[in-house]
């Protein structure tokens, strides 16, 4: 990918893009893939950059959904069982098997949830990752030593994939681009274009590396910008109603002590109604989530303080040694565009299933859904698009595309050396990210390219001046750009400190 590149396609295009697609996350770019593919023209453009927002927070999980099993939407769980399995096999660098642990400390607790992960198996059919079964206590303490002993019965185990989301969203814009998609982040959207009929027929955004305004012409406008579509709907029809019910999640870091194995820990019920994960990532223990509705989606949301001690005492029931707030490495906190329906009173009870909205003037949003159908839902965005835009009928076959991976031996060559003593990340990672990545600012590097501000907020304000001397060089840029950029990384790394609440 080329940013430099991408702007001179949009510049000197004359005829109309097949499809344009605004935001830059996992349902965006998933969009661009599959309508790429297929051999349409699209163009992708995102405000930020490519997952600033809810595609680089999750929880890790490529998943099925244990608890909307709990729900009884069947239907959706089957889905995600298949498209967790169609995206190990399309991703495996990325996505990998991941044994569950759910501990028992009741007498009911084994036949329970034994019985509930044996149907889980069984939806998941030819796409399942492996058996659940029984463990007797000595098999559960065998995998998770620092669970808490005390009343320990036993437990179950089952499976499910684990990913790195930010990773596998820019190794999809890099699929995307070598399927000839023009992809361009800091290209912020602020006007729609209209026909005499009005009809959408193109959009305006401006590209702010460059300060130059720009348009562009498109048969179909799809509006992928996740917790920010009614932003753009308000654009389109100025009295649209409400489609998001916002709601955010928390997750904390700790180090690995934690979780030493290779197993996590699922918590089938937390005060607020939801599970909670203990998950090995990056070296380190992840723990979360909860679901807190919000008035309103925020480019960088901050955790609530009940939702850290909703964690970390839930995180205490089951561990021996209980994490403290001194133990946090880091937290962070994203937002899910959960779909309005009815007069649901708590957000945990929303569906996570995908919506497509077609407005009078043709635009078409997508809303809902999470990582794991990000493939589904992008088919689904782009047979609507076809028949949207009158485009030549073409079969998806992203069922089958492998995923471009990185080249560790082509980003080696760029550079060796270590940036820190504490995350094993290197002046190669930080060239390859400016040159083949897209990456301009030293946060899109120690956030999304790397995960250092993720696991580790300390270290990652440790590494970022070397960061900034290091992109300077690739992206031309003077002393007083990396002062900038320092100041700026600085104040975003305040969300993922602890101490700052």
């Amino acid at each position: 990918m080329n940013r430099a590149a991408s702007v001179r396609r949009i510049v000197e295009r004359r005829e109309a893009w097949d499809i344009a697609v605004v935001g830059g996350g996992a349902t965006g770019v998933g969009i661009a893939v599959d309508a790429a593919s297929r051999g349409y023209d699209v163009v992708l453009l995102e405000r930020n950059d490519f997952g600033k927002g809810t595609s680089s927070r999750s929880t890790k999980l490529v998943h099925g959904g244990v608890r909307y099993l709990q729900q009884g939407n069947v239907s959706l769980v089957m889905e995600a069982l298949k498209e967790r399995g169609l995206l190990l096999r399309n991703a495996p660098h990325l996505v990998r098997d991941l044994e569950f642990v759910v501990p028992n400390y009741a007498w009911w607790e084994a036949p329970f949830y034994g019985i509930g992960l044996k149907i889980y198996d069984l939806l998941a059919g030819k796409y399942g990752f492996g058996r659940s079964e029984l463990l007797s206590r000595e098999e559960v303490l065998a995998r998770i030593p620092t669970l808490d002993r005390d009343g320990l019965r036993g437990g179950v185990k089952y499976h499910d994939g684990q990913f790195d989301d930010a990773r596998l969203l820019i190794d999809l814009a890099r699929t995307a681009a070598a399927h000839e998609a023009c992809l361009l982040n800091y290209a912020p959207v602020d006007g729609l274009l209209k026909d005499g009929d009005g009809f959408v027929s193109g959009l305006r955004f401006r590209d702010e590396e460059s300060g130059l305004r720009l348009a562009l012409r498109a048969r179909c406008v799809v509006n992928a910008t996740g917790p920010f579509c009614d932003e753009l709907r308000r654009v389109d029809e100025p009295d649209a109603a409400p489609m998001i019910a916002p709601s955010q999640g928390v997750h904390l870091v700790l180090p690995r002590e934690f979780l030493p194995g290779d197993s996590a820990i699922m918590v089938p019920h937390t005060r607020d109604g939801r599970v909670m994960f203990a998950i090995p990532w990056h070296g380190h223990a992840l723990i979360g989530t909860t679901d807190t509705p919000i008035e309103a989606a925020v480019l960088e949301p901050s955790p609530q303080e009940h939702e850290v001690e909703l964690i970390l005492d839930t995180a205490s029931d089951y561990l021996a040694k209980r994490p403290a707030r001194a133990d946090v490495l880091s937290v962070f906190t994203g937002i899910r565009p959960l779909v309005r329906t009815g007069e649901a009173s708590k957000t945990a009870a929303l569906s996570r299933d995908h919506t497509i909205h077609i407005s009078s003037s043709g635009m078409l949003t997508i809303v809902g859904g999470k990582w794991t159908t990000y493939r589904h839902m992008a088919e689904d965005a782009v047979d609507h698009a076809i028949v949207l835009a009158h485009l030549e009928e073409r079969p998806c076959v992203t069922r089958e595309l492998r995923i471009h991976p990185g080249d560790a031996g082509a980003i080696a060559q760029l550079g060796r050396d270590s940036l820190g003593d504490v995350l094993p990340i290197t002046s190669g990672q930080v060239r390859w990210s400016a040159r083949h990545e897209m990456a301009r600012t030293v946060e899109d590097v120690l956030a999304r390219r790397t995960r250092a501000l993720f696991l580790n907020v300390r270290a990652a304000l440790a590494m970022a001046p070397e960061v900034a001397r290091l992109l300077a060089q690739e992206l031309e840029r003077d002393e007083a750009w990396q002062r900038t950029q320092l100041r700026a990384f600085r104040d975003t790394a305040r969300f993922f400190q602890l101490e700052e609440l």
